[in-house]
């Protein structure tokens, strides 16, 4: 397949770019990496008039410290540099942790951080990631710039809080509190596919190593990543044991999450998966918070 004819354009700065989206809009797509687009407008899923490609635009490119000891990601570094940054693995561990589960090395040489949230495909593990450390996404356009939480730009099936005039510039990842440990896990029938179920777990404990917070975030189980409340709020002022684990999975499969049954796993399966999964991500998280 051959996508339908588009105008091409290449801007080489980011108000460029901006000026290009005010000025077509709804007929514009923007070409990051180009892994999940490139192929929807081969199969003509996608039929942009105007193609505005991203990668002359050098001031989307980078990975620095935040003013509060947090990260800051430009939207076009690519996912294989986030995978082998110190400053990531550092800052934002359980970012580090998640990249190697993306794909393949040679889609994630290409693929880019703001990308793969743009896109928003509720299978992959960066927008669960980024509602699990409650990140901030920053959006411009033409004359103005706003910040969205991670929880909130995450809007349904394929789609996000991003107006057809904007663009996702830059994502701001808090640091950890103290004492805090995460984990990600997730389970696909090969590696490198699409998880069946997967899950972002962070866990802060007090100085008589009680839970003080929690937060699960899960993907591949609804329109988009999706915020395990009641199972987080079991864990609260607990004691990390084999049973609060599987108490707080319980809850996860049962009450948080609402999987549908497709033609990779049904419904019940991917409740099975995401109980076995969160036991394992807490235990590991809780012996990280525990160690810090």
């Amino acid at each position: 397949m051959k996508p339908a004819p588009f105008e091409y354009h290449s801007p080489k700065s980011l108000d460029e770019a901006l000026s290009l989206l005010s000025q077509h809009g709804f007929d514009a797509k923007v070409l990051a990496g180009g892994q999940s687009l490139v192929p929807t407008m081969n199969f003509r899923l996608a039929q942009p008039s105007v193609l505005i490609d991203l990668n002359r635009v050098s001031e989307l490119f980078y990975i620095q410290p935040h003013n509060d000891a947090g990260l800051r990601l430009g939207a076009m570094t690519r996912q294989r540099e986030v995978e082998r940054s110190p400053l990531v693995a550092q800052l934002a561990p359980l970012i580090a942790e998640t990249m190697p589960h993306i794909a393949h090395p040679q889609i994630r040489n290409r693929g880019t951080i703001g990308g793969s949230l743009a896109h928003a495909d509720p299978s992959a593990e960066l927008p669960a990631v980024m509602v699990a450390l409650e990140a901030k996404f920053l959006l411009r356009k033409i004359g103005g710039e706003r910040g969205v939480a991670a929880r909130d730009f995450f809007v349904d099936l394929f789609t996000t809080a991003l107006e057809p005039d904007e663009l996702l510039t830059e994502i701001q990842v808090p640091s950890l509190p103290p004492n805090t440990g995460w984990a990600f896990r997730e389970i696909a029938r090969r590696h490198g596919d699409y998880a069946l179920v997967g899950v972002a777990a962070l866990v802060t404990v007090d100085d008589k190593n009680q839970c003080q917070q929690a937060r699960l975030v899960f993907l591949s189980v609804g329109n988009g990543p999706v915020v395990a409340k009641q199972a987080a709020q079991s864990l609260i002022g607990q004691m990390p044991s084999p049973n609060v684990f599987q108490e707080a999975a319980q809850l996860a499969a049962e009450k948080d999450i609402e999987p549908s049954t497709d033609i990779h796993a049904s419904a019940e399966f991917r409740r099975h998966l995401a109980r076995v999964l969160t036991e394992q991500a807490l235990s590991v998280a809780f012996e990280r918070a525990l160690k810090n």
